[in-house]
């Protein structure tokens, strides 16, 4: 009856405000006929997956795999939202300065870590200003060659390092990216000289390595495997601490006599700080038990990622390791970026 009356006052008014008036009383009368499940309360409010990189990466992956799946959990919509550019950092810190509500969450790499030294002048700490929520996989890389080098082990292409030092070379997506900062790891542990051929993304550069323009590379290993067994790319090892069952015969940088190196790349979801325990606690507990299923596990296995589960304070310490031990190569071998 309140609604009639408004629609009755509004005939007595004219112009804009007769018009605000019988919009309202018409969005009243159509609210008042929806169920009460269709008036969704703000708890039910769209979540945010940021994935700061482009659709097509393992991290638009996961977030696509996760979110119809979480949404059904959550009983809310979950919305993946790409914002690339600047190495990560463009999205994250759309993140960062978010409400800490549980509405908005990041989905990143291990880049978030390295970002952190290699942009020291961000108006953010990658570390400080997010909270770990989930771990949710690995991604492997391998070394890999072109079949012209003759080299098949990850000691043939560090004995021609050694013997030419500067001479050989190698590719990566850009400065800063796992792949980049995986081979600077390699080479200072090894004590050899390989000269960095930067690309701006991968698929020009895997298409120079097959071409011999370029010596050598780490490659995702969903990424190397096609031309790996198309007889393009020689694989030299794994960059884990253990070997993979897609490749079992090819050995780790360790057991390649290569250095006790493990550049395993990790993913995972994060949230702004501030953002209360127990949300996080419920987000960490839905994604673990999704990673668990069938079918997560399957669509995370086409991009040569393994899924993996823990705490928030699991994922946390992780992420403390990993900024600290990327800032000391990259303040050694002082890399900037570009």
């Amino acid at each position: 009856m309140q609604s009639n009356a408004n629609l009755s006052s509004a005939r007595r008014v004219s112009g804009p405000l007769r018009r605000q008036l019988l919009q309202w009383g018409a969005a009243s009368l159509a609210a008042a006929c929806l169920p009460a499940a269709a008036q969704a309360p703000a708890a039910a409010a769209p979540m945010r997956l940021i994935v700061p990189f482009t659709p097509g990466t393992g991290i638009d992956l996961i977030a696509r795999t996760l979110g119809p799946r979480l949404s059904e959990r959550l009983a809310r919509p979950v919305v993946v939202d790409n914002r690339p550019g600047a190495s990560g950092n463009i999205g994250t810190e759309a993140v960062v300065r978010a409400a800490p509500n549980g509405q908005t969450l990041l989905v990143s790499v291990n880049t978030l870590v390295m970002n952190r030294s290699l942009y020291p002048q961000l108006p953010f700490d990658p570390v400080k200003d997010l909270v770990p929520v989930a771990l949710t996989s690995w991604g492997q890389l391998l070394l890999v060659t072109h079949a012209q080098t003759g080299f098949r082990s990850a000691g043939d292409l560090l004995a021609a390092a050694r013997a030419r030092p500067g001479r050989l070379n190698y590719a990566s997506p850009g400065v800063g990216t796992p792949h980049h900062l995986s081979m600077e790891l390699l080479k200072q542990t090894a004590g050899v000289f390989l000269t960095h051929i930067p690309y701006r993304g991968s698929a020009q550069a895997v298409t120079d390595l097959v071409a011999g323009q370029v010596d050598a590379m780490f490659l995702p290993i969903h990424v190397a495997l096609p031309q790996v067994r198309g007889g393009k790319l020689v694989a030299l090892a794994i960059g884990s601490a253990r070997r993979h069952p897609l490749l079992p015969d090819l050995p780790t940088l360790a057991e390649a006599r290569a250095g006790s190196v493990d550049v395993d790349m990790w993913y995972g979801i994060f949230a702004p700080t501030g953002t209360p325990a127990d949300q996080v606690t419920r987000l960490n507990r839905e994604i673990n038990e999704l990673l668990g299923t069938a079918e997560v596990r399957a669509a995370f296995q086409t991009q040569g990622m393994d899924p993996a589960t823990g705490t928030p304070d699991e994922f946390r310490r992780l992420v403390e390791r990993d900024a600290d031990r990327w800032a000391r190569l990259i303040r050694a071998q002082g890399i900037k970026a570009e």
